[in-house]
Order: structure tokens, then C-alpha cells, then sequence
């Protein structure tokens, strides 16, 4: 199955220090999932079921419910300002070869 991708992500703390990156609908099911039973209130509830609708309906729906959730609940984040693919690997430890 090809996964519903987001036209940009979506960034939600999920601990101190800890930011996750929310890029398709699937992730975003399975945050508002793992979300503590405790915690879950009519927002939740609300959010969850609009993620599971975009199933058949439009993807941008989705991803407003998820950036309203994140910004109601406090974790909503801006983008970081170095994305992980803008960190190139490391190739010999800046040592030029002759």
C-alpha cells in the first residue's frame, strides 16, 4: 500500500527533547494511538477519527486536525532549522586524499 504522504510535515514533541516528525497518515494514526489513555480528551478523539476518514477524503484535512491537536495540546513545533537529509555523512574525517 502506498502510503498518503504529507505535502509538508508535521513536528510534535513527544518528550523534552525528543521531536517526531509526522510525514505521512499512518504516522500520524499511530502517534494519536500511542497517545496515553489518560490523556486523551474530546480533541483526541476528534483528531483521530478525521485521520482515519482521510482514508477517503482530502489528505490536507488530516493534517490541519493533527497541526490543531499539536497546537491545542502544547507539542506542536516549528520545522528545526537543519533537517536530517541536510547532514551529510561523514567521509574521512575531512582529510583530503592526494
Amino acid at each position: 500500500m502506498i502510503p498518503k504522504l504529507f505535502d509538508r510535515p508535521v513536528y510534535l514533541k513527544e518528550r523534552k527533547d525528543l521531536v517526531r516528525e509526522i510525514t505521512t497518515l499512518d504516522d500520524a494514526i499511530d502517534f494519536l494511538e500511542d497517545w496515553p489513555e489518560g490523556d486523551r480528551d474530546l480533541i483526541h478523539e476528534v483528531t483521530l477519527k478525521t485521520c482515519y476518514m482521510a482514508h477517503h477524503k482530502p489528505l490536507n484535512v488530516a493534517r490541519d486536525a493533527l497541526r490543531a491537536f499539536g497546537r491545542k495540546k502544547g507539542i506542536l513545533v516549528k520545522a528545526p532549522a537543519v533537517q536530517p537529509w541536510m547532514i551529510g555523512r561523514s567521509t574521512g574525517g575531512g582529510r583530503i586524499s592526494a
